[in-house]
């Protein structure tokens, strides 16, 4: 049995002081470590640790911070350095499959925790003058100590876009994919250009084609490590399919029912490809 927060548990408020009185054993803590999240088994289910749980395992946190309210209870974001291999009641999970695990909201709180775990360990120092940096007590930021530069989470926009001809999308192949595994076109909002600008670069960097009525689809985070993706669909213009060597190697159109692989329903690309299908259904009906 795998447990999924219900709807009424799901009220996350992001908050940046925890309150001065608060249930401690109730408090839900996302610990990390590389990456990976800390989930407790029991029951035929898995969970976050609760303070009661970090207390009784003995689990060792570090770079513990407060994210907010969740469900009526604070939430802490940490990392643990312990591998916890003999306690069979402590598993550790790839963040990818939360949202099948605890469900999307919570998963989108973990996404939230690795975040920030991960920036704060890269803004230590400040990048100006060397000097340490500490956080701000009245907003989510850390300032350096010695010039006042202020740092606050790095958050990298990049786009993704399904392109529609004649019934068919285009996927493409990256040669770090495994076997059989296609993808949308995308890649990084450049400095100095918008979000519609970078697809319609990256279309044609990547596959060399042009492409009209671009139309916003949705958003999502994706901490791996700090990015932002924003989702496009578009339809064919013109120009011959030509790989960009050493980021593409395959790229070709397919029908609904001849996509090679279907991403998780859960990601930004999954909904794209199941936005396609569906409308295909239905055409065919």
């Amino acid at each position: 049995m795998i447990r999924e927060y219900k709807l009424s548990e799901l009220d996350f408020f992001p908050l940046l002081n925890p309150p001065e009185k608060q249930e401690t054993c109730s408090n839900h803590y996302f610990v990390f470590k590389d990456r990976k999240i800390l989930l407790i088994s029991g029951e035929g289910d898995l969970r976050l640790p609760s303070a009661c749980n970090i207390t009784s395992f003995k689990i060792d946190i570090q770079r513990k911070q407060y994210l907010g309210e969740f469900g009526g209870f604070s939430c802490f974001a940490a990392e643990t350095i312990d591998d916890l291999t003999e306690n069979k009641s402590v598993v550790f999970e790839d963040i990818r499959k939360l949202p099948g695990i605890i469900g999307e909201t919570v998963a989108a709180i973990a996404g939230r925790a690795v975040h920030l775990l991960e920036w704060d360990k890269n803004t230590l120092y400040c990048g100006h003058c060397g000097s340490g940096t500490l956080w701000k007590s009245d907003e989510r930021a850390k300032e350096c100590t010695e010039c006042g530069l202020l740092f606050f989470p790095k958050i990298s926009p990049a786009i993704i876009v399904m392109i529609e001809k004649d019934n068919k999308i285009l996927m493409a192949r990256s040669p770090h994919f495994p076997p059989n595994r296609y993808g949308l076109i995308a890649g990084f909002v450049e400095p100095g250009e918008s979000i519609e600008e970078a697809v319609v670069r990256e279309v044609i960097e990547e596959v060399g084609i042009r492409i009209r009525g671009i139309s916003y689809f949705g958003s999502q985070p994706w901490p791996y490590p700090d990015s932002l993706m924003i989702a496009f669909t578009a339809k064919y213009l013109e120009g011959e399919i030509r790989f960009n060597d050493g980021e593409i190697e395959e790229a070709d159109w397919f029908s609904y029912d001849e996509i090679p692989h279907l991403p998780g329903n859960t990601s930004i690309s999954g909904k794209l490809v199941e936005h396609f299908i569906s409308g295909q259904r239905i055409r065919s009906i």
